[in-house]
């Protein structure tokens, strides 16, 4: 048996694996974020510890846990968890959302132009480093009592096992990565004002780091089981896909959406805010388009017209019998973008609105604005890289069918939903566990890819309706821009 732990930004899940690769057990624990100024995006750390705990705790009364063999974690990306040298927490966690570090990106890339060429990537508010140097300018008491700098998922491992490790996938997207070497790039992070002690031991995400403590693993009934590095959310949710040869895409549809494409080597194209991360699985890399409120714009909109839940907004939408609102757009920057924009300061905008707009309207315009966004993402990965016909799509807002449809049309190219897309980061960090202690080889017959459950091909139809309404939104985002 192996335990997959996802620290999702909603939530944290767990999830058992048998040998046969099956999930026999889920639990969860949900998570709040703290906005207490605007772009600002927090959680306290306690707060995953605590919800992890109680995620355990209820996968271990679901299931006997003392044939477990080793565990692993998924988890949010860029949050910058700092820690004293007794191992306190130093402040709430920065996370991967939080947009203050505007300022500080200009400022990272004036200490260190070669940056760009370093890690292959556009220097964002999104990623870690621009973090640290806003917390230096601006809480330096602080900011001098930094002992170990470690990403959301490495505090947990911290908590379980005592050591400071990440993998390289994870640690791709903080910014002080040498991306081609897979390795710490002590110029990056003299320019942060930090060193390489600071920061966790790197892994590949297959390799184990240590092993649970005897405390924890009594707390928990379970073995003192091997801990293996584990990947950020979206490498890990490629594995749980067998997304791991060139070529292969992954759609995710969470909180953020995220176009995956593992390439041939190591490839970049920043001028549109695309990342060049290393993979979860050795000498592998991949692409990666990220908009920041994909599905959480669905969550948004349903509350803002008093719609029940999400599913029934979805009812709404796919019931609607007009088209009188077929000039209604949307922008789905609530939290501003990172590709292909790269704008903190972009926001959410409904145009077109008439007396004649109804609720079921704005829920449609919000399914076509977030596909618009996530084609100029796909477009992003395309510009350096040759990816599959088909593309595979994970998490929470793939369960409408209504919206992969809508999605297959307008990037007019075959999705495909697999079993156990909606656990795919914690299906993914649960095969990482598996290969980590396995004998070697085993990678290829544990990260295969999952039954598929239905197809959604394009409708040749709606393309020109798609393509106009597209160019329309392209055109709304640059006019808008700046006011």
């Amino acid at each position: 048996m192996y335990i997959g732990i996802d620290l999702g930004t909603s939530g944290v899940k767990a999830v058992l694996m048998n040998k046969t690769g099956q999930i026999v057990a889920t639990s969860t624990a949900p998570l709040s974020v703290s906005r207490p100024q605007a772009l600002w995006s927090e959680q306290d750390p306690e707060d995953w510890w605590q919800a992890t705990d109680k995620a355990m705790i209820e996968l271990g009364q679901e299931y006997d846990l003392s044939d477990v063999e080793a565990l692993s974690f998924s988890g949010q990306m860029h949050g910058a968890t700092l820690l004293d040298s007794h191992g306190e927490v130093l402040r709430p966690a920065i996370l991967w959302n939080d947009g203050r570090s505007h300022q500080a990106c200009l400022s990272l890339q004036q200490r260190c132009p070669d940056i760009q060429a370093i890690t292959g990537n556009l220097v964002m508010p999104g990623f870690t480093a621009p973090k640290l140097v806003w917390v230096q300018q601006h809480e330096a008491d602080i900011f001098r009592k930094i002992d170990k700098v470690l990403l959301p998922k490495d505090y947990l491992r911290y908590r379980m096992t005592g050591d400071f490790a990440t993998d390289v996938s994870d640690a791709s997207g903080t910014l002080w990565l040498d991306m081609e070497q897979r390795q710490w790039s002590p110029l990056i992070l003299e320019a942060c004002g930090l060193t390489i002690e600071q920061m966790p031991s790197l892994f590949e995400g297959t390799q184990v780091t240590g092993y649970l403590k005897q405390d924890m693993a009594e707390h928990w009934s379970i073995p003192a089981v091997a801990v293996v590095a584990g990947a950020g959310d979206n490498a890990a949710g490629a594995i749980g896909m067998g997304i791991i040869e060139p070529q292969q895409t992954m759609l995710s549809l969470g909180t953020s959406g995220v176009i995956f494409s593992v390439s041939e080597g190591f490839v970049a194209n920043p001028a549109v805010a695309l990342h060049s991360f290393a993979h979860a699985v050795p000498n592998t890399w991949h692409s990666m388009s990220v908009m920041l409120s994909a599905a959480s714009c669905l969550d948004w909109v349903a509350r803002l017209a008093q719609f029940k839940d999400v599913p029934s907004a979805l009812v709404a939408a796919s019931s609607r019998t007009h088209s009188n609102q077929d000039s209604l757009f949307f922008l789905p920057y609530l939290s501003g973008e990172r590709t292909p924009h790269n704008d903190a300061n972009a926001k959410g905008v409904f145009w077109g609105m008439t007396y004649e707009t109804t609720a079921a309207d704005l829920v449609q315009a919000v399914l076509e604005g977030v596909s618009f966004a996530l084609l100029d993402g796909l477009d992003a990965v395309c510009s350096v890289q040759k990816i599959d016909s088909t593309i595979d799509v994970v998490g929470g807002g793939a369960r409408s069918e209504y919206w992969l449809q809508m999605l297959a049309d307008i990037f007019a190219r075959p999705l495909v939903y697999r079993e156990g897309g909606e656990v795919g980061p914690a299906l993914g960090a649960a095969r990482l566990a598996a290969i980590g202690v396995l004998p070697e080889g085993a990678l290829s017959d544990i990260c295969r890819k999952p039954d598929a459950i239905k197809h959604f091909d394009p409708n040749p139809e709606h393309a020109d309706y798609y393509q106009q309404k597209r160019a329309t939104f392209q055109t709304l985002y640059h006019r808008v821009k700046g006011l």
